[in-house]
């Protein structure tokens, strides 16, 4: 049976070195488990007062039936301001309401937070872990996954070079011990 893990990255920039790592991310998983991409920049943001029968916007619909299809899920996240993107955390929210309808619930997490500085997104990964917690997903511990100075652990044609995947690898792994020992 394939398991389905949910990537979810949050940056929306086409260069962006979050949907590099996820890429790369998604090369390391074991043959029995799928990357299933979910897009989270065409969710308007949440209001309260939309999700009611007739009101619900289609992309909210759509959003939530596709995360209840996904076992697990890799975060990948940039740092704005010390803290996660506004279209992260507005999925989120989405993925959670109404309230009583949580479809994150139990599902385990990976947080992975990249930037250019050498601080590695400390902020952001730890806000989003505090936003996962309060859905009630389980999110893997260690290792942390924190890739700062991210321009110096690309080669010349973009990609990670072998000893970040190598450490990539390490984590991908663990995570997948996480998970099986959630879900068996």
């Amino acid at each position: 049976m394939m398991t389905k893990i949910g990537f979810i990255v949050g940056s929306l920039r086409e260069g962006s070195y979050n949907k590099i790592t996820a890429k790369t991310f998604a090369k390391l998983l074991p043959p029995n488990y799928e990357a299933v991409w979910i897009e989270i920049g065409d969710l308007p943001f949440y209001n309260e007062d939309l999700d009611v029968d007739g009101k619900t916007p289609e992309q909210w619909i759509d959003f939530r039936e596709k995360i209840a299809t996904c076992q697990g899920f890799f975060f990948f996240t940039p740092e704005y301001n010390r803290s996660v993107p506004a279209v992260l955390k507005n999925a989120i929210d989405v993925g959670s309401r109404p309230y009583g309808s949580n479809v994150w619930d139990t599902k385990p997490a990976l947080v992975v937070s990249v930037s250019i500085g050498a601080i590695s997104g400390f902020g952001a990964n730890h806000h989003l872990r505090q936003a996962l917690a309060f859905v009630n997903m389980p999110t893997l511990q260690q290792p942390e996954a924190y890739v700062g100075n991210v321009t110096n652990l690309l080669d010349d044609n973009g990609e990670y070079i072998t000893s970040t995947k190598d450490f990539f690898q390490l984590i991908v792994d663990k995570y997948v011990d996480f998970f099986e020992r959630l879900t068996k």
